[in-house]
């Protein structure tokens, strides 16, 4: 049994001035108490709350009286939090300064300070006593908490200045069991797409992370070359700019659109999924031997770790159980004659060196990791007698084992089920005066 946790962020209605003066007050006041916490345990070495607390308690205590108490535990948590993230980095050689610096705050709450008053609204302890406000619900939230998720006794609060409200985050959590698996879905990832093989069917999810990755490493670079000679490096107006580019956002839109499409089906069939065990930093193996300066990004930039993660996080909210396999050559070796395959040209497209078969790429990588699967489970899974591989010297031979099912960015992007995706998009039709026009 585990338990699987969400964050759902949900915004206020805006709030009055003088109601929102109250909580700009409060969040001076605890950004205060964590910037003494945090260069005090940065500078004693200090990374566990409750020593850090029962250190400094009495301290703040004292200090700001007119605030509850527990503003003191969630500061020290807070606190601490960050100092062990910053001892983190300084010993990677990614800390910038000798010392934490504190530049946005979350206000933190624990179950004394806020609670749920109703589905649409939370009461907030301050100093100026208990506050009602009212949220704007939306088509998520609504979905964690009429679908058995129940909201965690912690929660964060941010101020919006720009428009007067509070952004909450919210935590619903859930218990988990996974299910013993009647089958695999094995997934392999790739720079530009993710191949997934259900029942003996190999589909090919173009991902575009390539052509993301590149348009926004040129964008970058057009505007360090135009700003870094005019107003140097760490200019205001490039890191303006920079703000606007939304590569991570896309990118992470589509990874768990993905995940979403392969859990599901793999929830459904009461399957496994089956992932290659990349390691912590993969990319990092990747370019040990790689000069190109454009490649290596590319490389850094391809989310092979990525959308791992998003498989996983999904697996656990559907209690999909995860099998881990080693990748090694699972492209390169014929599931059906454990022979060498033989691409040519960089081509995906490659021969077994001794059935003489063809097999794409990433349809014989899905087939391998499956084999791999079924030989190192031992569980209630299918035999290996129940596979059927395609051994004919056919190119793309005639049961399509080694010819994958494209599924091109838009229609995947759009649906959620995995037979949906393969269908074609319609053409959307306006009807005028009894002429059907496409739009």
């Amino acid at each position: 049994m585990s338990e699987v946790v969400r964050t759902v962020v949900v915004k206020s209605t805006p709030l009055p001035r003088k109601l929102f003066m109250v909580f700009v007050e409060l969040e001076g006041m605890y950004r205060n108490m964590v910037e003494q916490l945090v260069l005090y345990a940065a500078r004693s070495g200090i990374t566990s709350f409750t020593k850090l607390k029962a250190l400094k308690y009495g301290e703040l205590r004292s200090l700001y009286p007119q605030l509850p108490s527990h503003y003191a535990y969630t500061a020290c948590q807070d606190a601490s939090t960050r100092t062990k993230s910053f001892f983190k980095r300084r010993k990677k050689g990614l800390a910038k300064k000798d010392y934490p610096v504190v530049n946005r705050v979350s206000i933190w709450l624990d179950d004394h300070l806020w609670r749920m008053k109703s589905s649409t609204s939370i009461e907030i302890a301050t100093h100026k006593g208990s506050v009602t406000i009212e949220l704007e619900p939306h088509k998520q939230y609504w979905r964690y908490l009429n679908s058995g998720w129940r909201p965690a006794s912690e929660a964060k609060v941010k101020l919006d200045k720009r428009s007067r409200r509070l952004i909450t985050y919210l935590v619903f959590k859930k218990s988990a069991e996974t299910y013993e698996s009647r089958g695999f879905i094995s997934v392999d990832v790739n720079e530009n797409h993710v191949a997934v093989l259900v029942d003996d069917k190999a589909f090919l999810f173009e991902t575009g992370f390539k052509d993301i990755v590149l348009g926004y490493y040129y964008r970058r670079r057009r505007v360090q070359e135009r700003y870094d000679k005019l107003y140097g490096v760490n200019c205001r107006v490039k890191r303006k700019i920079f703000r606007k580019l939304k590569e991570r956002k896309k990118k992470s839109d589509l990874k768990w659109k993905l995940a979403n499409i392969v859990v599901r089906a793999a929830w459904e069939r009461q399957y496994a999924v089956v992932l290659e065990e990349l390691g912590e930093e993969p990319a990092k193996d990747m370019i040990n031997h790689i000069g190109d300066n454009q490649l290596r990004h590319r490389i850094y930039q391809a989310s092979f770790k990525g959308v791992q993660k998003a498989i996983e996080e999904k697996a656990r909210e559907y209690s999909v159980p995860i099998v881990y396999v080693n990748p090694r050559n699972t492209s390169r070796m014929c599931p059906v004659h454990n022979a060498g395959i033989i691409y040519s040209n960089g081509c995906r497209i490659g021969r077994c060196s001794k059935g003489g078969e063809l097999w794409h790429r990433d349809v014989v990588a899905c087939y391998n990791l499956l084999l791999r699967a079924h030989l190192g489970n031992g569980g209630n899974a299918p035999s290996l007698g129940g596979l059927v591989v395609d051994g004919s010297p056919v190119p793309l031979g005639s049961t399509a084992t080694h010819d994958p099912t494209v599924a091109t960015r838009a229609p995947w992007a759009r649906w959620k089920s995995l037979e949906d995706t393969t269908k074609p998009l319609k053409t959307p039709t306006n009807t005028l005066q009894g002429q059907t026009v496409v739009i």
